[in-house]
Formats: C-alpha cells, sequence, structure tokens
C-alpha cells in the first residue's frame, strides 16, 4: 500500500474523530429542497432589505470548495452539480458542537446546510447557516489547481476530479444528454421509431474498419463487437418499419487520438422511400435544431474557425472537387495503369488491392478533405470504395452517396441505399477479393443479409452521424476525449 501524505493521515484523524462523536464520517440520506443556481436565479433581483423581511429558507448539499474561518463566525462556499453558493456559518447561530464540528471540515468535504437565505452587502446571494450537517469525509485533498498541459493526462484518467474542479468539463458532461435528447425528439418528430440491434454479430459488415473480436462460449462462436448499425436497421426496413434509428455504441480496434477513441457513440437513420437529397435535407435541419434548441445560435467556433450553419449548405461532387484543387479530371474514363501513373505524378501511394475509385478517393483525402471548411456535402464517391450503396443511374463508376464535412473532419456518411440483393453479392464478393490482397477493413459475405434483400427493401436513404464529434463541435471543443467522461488511454506505466 502507497504511503500516505501528512495531509491525508490528518484527513483519516479526522474522520475517526467524527466517528467518536457517534457520527458516520461518509454520511446517510439527506434530503434538500433547492439546487445553488435555481437559488441564486430567482433571488437575484431581489434587494438586501426585502429579502432579509422575506425570511425565505433552504436546505442544499455540496461540496466544499472554498473555506475562510474567522473565530467565531466564517464563509465556506459550497459547489452542487449546477453551481456554487456562498454560506454564511456563526457559533451564534447552530452552537458551540456544530460549529466545532465544521471548524474541522476541509476543502473537499460533502456537507448539508438548512438556512435562510439573505444577501451580503456586495450583493452576494449567500446561505445564513441555522443547521449544519457533515455528510461525507474527503480523505484525499482536492489539487490545487487541475488545469493546464502538465495536467491534460491526469483530467481524463481521474474525470470525477476534473468534474470537480472544472467548470467547463461539467457544463460540457451536462449539455451532451441535451443535445442528444433533442436528436431523439427531432427523429421522433420526424415519425421515426428508435430501436436496439445487436453489439454482438457474428459477420463483420456495416463499415470499413478493423473489430474487435470475442468468444461466446455457450455457443461456442467467434463474434465481432460491432463496428457499425447498418446491417440490422435495414433488415427492419425490409420488415416494414419504414423509418427507424439507432443511437449506440460501436467498436473499432483502431488508433488512438484526438477525434478517434476505440468505442464511440453513433447514430444511424434509414427511411424508406428517401434517398440521398432526403438525408441531405434531415442533416441540415437536424443540426439547426441542435443549434436552435441547445445553444440558441447557429454560429460556432471551432478549432479557431467561425462556422456558419444558416442557409443552404454546399453540396460538391468528389470529382469536381478534385479537378478544382489538382487540376486532374477523373470524369474521363481511364485505365488503372493511367490513374496510377496520375497518382505516381502527384505523390499518392498505391495499395495493392486499389482500383481506379481506390486512387479517386485517395487524390480526395490528399488534396481536398482539409479544404472544406464550412458545411459541405461532398457526394460522389467511386463505387470500389462504398460496397453498401446505389450506383449512380447516369454514371455507375459513382454511387448515391455522400459525406458532411466541416472543418475537413467528417460528421456524417449517407447514402442511397442499396437494395438489390444480386448487386450486393457482388459488392460483397469485391470486398472479399480485396481481403486476399490485404485489405483488412474488407467486409465479410452476409449471406442472412441477401436473404433478406430478396425478400425485397424498399428504395431508402441512409445515414449516419459521429454523435461525439458532433457533441465536439457544438461544444466547440478540439478532442474527443472532453466529450467523453472516460476516454481511453494508453497504461500510465507505458
Amino acid at each position: 500500500m502507497r504511503e500516505l501524505t501528512d495531509q491525508e493521515q490528518v484527513r483519516r484523524e479526522k474522520a475517526e474523530n467524527i466517528k467518536n462523536l457517534g457520527l458516520d464520517p461518509f454520511g446517510q440520506k439527506f434530503e434538500r429542497s433547492a439546487y445553488a443556481k435555481e437559488i441564486k436565479t430567482k433571488y437575484m433581483n431581489i434587494e438586501h432589505d426585502e429579502l432579509e423581511n422575506m425570511n425565505e429558507t433552504t436546505t442544499i448539499a455540496g461540496r466544499i470548495m472554498f473555506i475562510r474561518k474567522m473565530g467565531k463566525a466564517s464563509f465556506f462556499t459550497i459547489q452542487d452539480k449546477t453551481e456554487k453558493i456562498q454560506i454564511y456559518i456563526s457559533i451564534n447561530d447552530i452552537g458551540e458542537e456544530s460549529y466545532t464540528l465544521f471548524k474541522s471540515a476541509d476543502i473537499g468535504d460533502i456537507v448539508g446546510v438548512y438556512g435562510k437565505i439573505m444577501k451580503t452587502q456586495t450583493g452576494e446571494i449567500t446561505i445564513k447557516c441555522l443547521k449544519y450537517t457533515h455528510l461525507v469525509k474527503a480523505l484525499r485533498p482536492l489539487p490545487e489547481k487541475f488545469h493546464g498541459l502538465t495536467d491534460i493526462e491526469e483530467r481524463y484518467r481521474r474525470r470525477y476530479v476534473d468534474l470537480i474542479m472544472n467548470e467547463e468539463a461539467k457544463k460540457v458532461a451536462l449539455t451532451r444528454p441535451k443535445i442528444i435528447r433533442t436528436i431523439q425528439n427531432f427523429m421522433d418528430n420526424e415519425n421515426f421509431t428508435e430501436v436496439e440491434t445487436p453489439i454482438l454479430t457474428p459477420v463483420l459488415t456495416g463499415a470499413s474498419a478493423r473489430p474487435f473480436i470475442t468468444h461466446h462460449n455457450a455457443l461456442d462462436m467467434p463474434f465481432y463487437l460491432r463496428i457499425a448499425l447498418e446491417l440490422p436497421l435495414k433488415r427492419l426496413l425490409v420488415g416494414g418499419l419504414e423509418a427507424v434509428y439507432e443511437i449506440g455504441r460501436v467498436f473499432r480496434n483502431e488508433g488512438v487520438d484526438t477525434k478517434h477513441n476505440p468505442e464511440f457513440t453513433l447514430m444511424e437513420a434509414y427511411l424508406a422511400y428517401s434517398d440521398l437529397d432526403g438525408m441531405m435535407d434531415l442533416t441540415e435541419r437536424l443540426f439547426k435544431e441542435i443549434g436552435d434548441k441547445v445553444f440558441t445560435r447557429r454560429i460556432f467556433n471551432w478549432n479557431g474557425k467561425e462556422i456558419n450553419l444558416d442557409g443552404e449548405w454546399k453540396r460538391l461532387h468528389m470529382v469536381d472537387a478534385i479537378k478544382e484543387k489538382t487540376g486532374v479530371d477523373f470524369w474521363k474514363e481511364m485505365t488503372l495503369d493511367e490513374a496510377k501513373t496520375l497518382a505516381t505524378e502527384h505523390h499518392i501511394e498505391v495499395e495493392p488491392h486499389f482500383q481506379v475509385g481506390h486512387i479517386i478517393n485517395a487524390f480526395f483525402e490528399k488534396y481536398v478533405e482539409e479544404t472544406l471548411i464550412q458545411p459541405t456535402f461532398l457526394y460522389g464517391h467511386p463505387v470500389e470504395i462504398s460496397p453498401l450503396t446505389k450506383k449512380n443511374p447516369q454514371d455507375p463508376r459513382f454511387v448515391d452517396r455522400f459525406e458532411l464535412f466541416i472543418d475537413g473532419k467528417e460528421f456524417a456518411n449517407a447514402y442511397t441505399e442499396l437494395n438489390d440483393p444480386i448487386d450486393q453479392y457482388e459488392r460483397f464478393s469485391s470486398q472479399l477479393k480485396e481481403r486476399e490482397l490485404g485489405n483488412e477493413e474488407a467486409n465479410d459475405m452476409d449471406y442472412d443479409f441477401l436473404e433478406a434483400l430478396e425478400y425485397g427493401m424498399p428504395p431508402a436513404g441512409g445515414i449516419g452521424y459521429g454523435i461525439d464529434r458532433l457533441v465536439m463541435f457544438f461544444c466547440e471543443q478540439e478532442s474527443i476525449r472532453d466529450v467523453l467522461l472516460f476516454p481511453h488511454m494508453k497504461n500510465k506505466n507505458n
């Protein structure tokens, strides 16, 4: 066991003293009647004398964040989930025994206070303590300073301390569920049905990603943790649910950085009888709804750039975007060798499984992606990189797919869904060939899904949103770790 610091030893001794008084140093149930923020809001515009005459009382609870002990009377500040509030405490109001108990309190302890609501001469809402209740003795002291780059990893490892000390972290934590609830309300009002689908799946499909692999002992079968939500939701379209969505965790056995975590939250939605344009319209309305309902604005500052969600968003074909930035025209029919030559001339590495479509996508990623700052629907992806998407009827080299980009980052991926089982079989077959050539992210052959398509899936539009990145944008955070309460971290000893 580690050696205790002097402060930790003293706090343990204080906990023993509290126990000797017949009290539980780690508390019991406590009934409170209000939170700090609602008290401040309710009484902020009432003058000192008027508030004194009102004789209003309240009961609150929270963690001590500041103490100024001054003999027979003191001030301290407690913090609940909403805000901090000042407490005035005097031996004349609570008696010597309770005041002595208070005098042993430390910053970090959790207490309950019943008292009269008042205003100081400087106008600060304060509670005059009439009854003091010790609730929890904190055996470790809070850090004096818990900000700055030197502590950034500790903030994520000890999120509970970060939430105590960092108002911004708490604000994000409380805003994230408001965003998700707004999304759910929006989707419900659009007549979508929220559903749940399996996390364990025997087949790797729905996205291009490396999976986590596990094993079910009773069935003696290998399973994957799902990398996407797509195929089960499409089965529900076959079943006639017509408009479905799911918000759930997915898992990808890949790198960790400021934009990626191995488990993250995804929302996918599928709408029968819709298409790519329908998904674009839905997405614009959804983002504007979040801005309006949660933040009452449509302009956000992200990564030092002002992003405006208002107006009609730009719609841009991938080939046109590449031609604009490089002069290379992929509308022209070309052989794989011709495409490889262009790649070499433009310093693009060609992997063994690449076809022309892969090279087109590589051009986009190298020369275009980071230039898309304001909300842009980038559409017209090559068929080779989109195994679950309907081909464009005018040019079958490309599919009816778009990605939403903001500041060079992907926020959504949408399709006019492929519902032709024969075409889908050929796409899965191509994926298996890619795997043989070394593409570890290629999909499996999902025979059950093919069978479902043979019963008939209506024409449909589908889309997936990375909820964590969406929260990052709206909360104006630059790292995914700032919007996850418990991000994955390397072992501290590594």
